[in-house]
């Protein structure tokens, strides 16, 4: 990371930086959005003015803590690439999007709320999850693991779906998703 001016923050710096954003993503998954940025501050042991000078505003720390997390899930599609067949990948990506998808949810609703383009800042952060899983996708349809006729839309609407279901065995439903997509 670096500071606005172009130059790499100091290490207590980028600690600080990183210990707001793990606290603030764990606080905004457990506890919601609406938890205000001095608790945030104070759990992560850092005062108020530290998290404004990384994050000058709720939104800016919001959209930060969902880059970070697609930025692992961009590793982590990278890693089932290398390391598996185009259907294992792509399989794989699905479910843990869902799963993260279910536990970040309010996170990108914020965002979206707030007109901010997570589709645009992910590209332009190298982290683009849906390009990674349209290439997973192709892969996975020219291998003959997944449905040729499926479209990217029509995954976005069934991983819509899985996320609107709030039933007692999500698994049981992604499980007859993922079925449903094999050739």
């Amino acid at each position: 990371m670096t500071e606005p001016a172009g130059r790499p923050l100091r290490a207590d710096a980028q600690r600080n930086r990183e210990r707001v954003l793990a606290t603030a993503a764990e606080v905004f998954a457990a506890e919601g959005l609406s938890v205000p940025v001095h608790e945030i501050a104070r759990r992560a042991g850092v005062g108020t003015g530290t998290v404004s000078r990384h994050f000058p505003t709720k939104e800016a720390l919001y959209a930060a803590v969902l880059l970070e997390r697609m930025r692992e899930l961009g590793r982590y599609a990278d890693g089932l690439a290398a390391q598996s067949d185009a259907g294992t990948a792509f399989f794989g990506l699905f479910t843990r999007l869902v799963y993260e998808g279910t536990a970040h949810r309010g996170l990108a609703e914020a965002l979206g709320g707030s007109g901010f383009d997570i589709e645009a800042a992910a590209t332009a952060a190298d982290c683009n999850v849906s390009e990674r899983l349209r290439r997973l996708m192709a892969q996975a349809q020219q291998d003959g693991a997944v449905r040729p006729t499926v479209t990217f839309a029509d995954l976005k609407a069934l991983i819509a779906g899985c996320l609107a279901y709030d039933g007692p065995d999500p698994e049981r439903v992604i499980d007859v998703i993922r079925t449903g997509l094999r050739s």
